[in-house]
């Protein structure tokens, strides 16, 4: 679903518990298009734009779910399949992506930062596909992968990154700091 359709801009529901199997089927489908997405030989086969998280709003389902796999700043594998999160702590301390973030449902070039904060706790479930179940979480998150996660979960309240960008040199007047400092190449 692109920018401009109303399921983007809709708050989503919670996922009935237990997860029905079309619910899990979703999930899973919302991870495996992640995890495709950045394989560059599914990604030239199947026209996929890769991406490290998708919400299912994105899919035209406003439902509390969405599946992220990333690596973060210290090379950690983070492979979340998300379900009714619910972030009730955040840091003060407030950062951004230099050069900006991207969304598979955004399709045109955009210019800023978005500012998110750099730490965060949010209660979840976590679907465990070996085990076909759900295990509730507690995660504390900070820096890429709390970034991501923020991402993410603004999708199941309808808000795209794109609501909140500001100029770089805006987000500096601030106070806010870059995750890291941006390469020259």
């Amino acid at each position: 679903v692109r920018e401009g359709r109303i399921e983007l801009r809709n708050k989503s529901a919670n996922v009935e518990l237990p997860m029905s199997e079309e619910d899990k089927k979703t999930l899973f489908d919302l991870l495996a298009y992640v995890i495709n997405s950045q394989d560059q030989e599914k990604v030239k086969q199947y026209g996929l734009r890769p991406g490290v998280g998708l919400a299912a709003p994105q899919i035209g389902i406003n439902k509390k779910m969405f599946a992220i796999k990333t690596t973060d700043e210290e090379g950690k594998l983070w492979i979340l399949p998300v379900v009714n999160p619910n972030i009730y702590k955040r840091s003060k301390y407030i950062t951004y992506l230099p050069g900006g973030e991207g969304c598979l449902s955004v399709d045109r070039e955009t210019s800023g930062v978005t500012p998110r904060n750099y730490s965060i706790e949010a209660d979840c479930y976590l679907f465990d596909f070996a085990k076909n179940q759900l295990v509730k979480k507690k995660l504390k998150l900070s820096g890429y992968i709390a970034i991501v996660f923020q991402h993410e979960y603004d999708h199941l309240f309808g808000t795209l990154f794109v609501d909140n960008l500001m100029e770089e040199d805006k987000a500096k007047e601030l106070g806010y700091e870059p995750l890291w400092e941006e390469s020259e190449d």
